[in-house]
């Protein structure tokens, strides 16, 4: 069940909600905004498409949480639950999770199914930094 923190996004006719991680690993918060949006940006928006049941996933949530430490003000860092986000994940053709993918300027830069190490993830982001 959602606090009163958390908000509703919206994706056309889609309810969207997505997790924003910030630069602490324990602050995890739903913010609100458009999706087109975000990945629209010249900065790299690198997502964590997961589920709250599965194994792999939660072995790569402190992974994420660690990039988004050492990725701040490089790229910016979001989870998306695939079950509260089905319209999402169908879009992008998620099939199994963890899938991460990294976008720039509204394209798919870099995606890859599995869990993915913090230097691997650095290494992505740091290639699509910048030109």
């Amino acid at each position: 069940m959602f606090s009163k923190r958390n908000y509703l996004w919206r994706f056309k006719n889609e309810n969207f909600f997505c997790k924003k991680i910030v630069s602490t690993v324990q602050n995890i918060d739903l913010m609100k905004g458009n999706f087109n949006k975000i990945i629209n940006g010249e900065k790299p928006v690198l997502i964590d498409f997961h589920a709250l049941w599965c194994g792999p996933c939660k072995s790569q949530s402190p992974i994420i949480s660690e990039v988004a430490k050492k990725a701040k003000g490089k790229a910016r860092i979001i989870k998306i639950d695939i079950d509260k986000n089905q319209a999402i994940a169908q879009r992008f053709k998620v099939m199994g999770v963890p899938t991460l993918m990294l976008f720039k300027n509204g394209e798919i830069v870099w995606r890859e199914s599995g869990v993915q190490s913090a230097v691997k993830l650095m290494g992505v982001i740091e290639e699509h930094v910048g030109g």
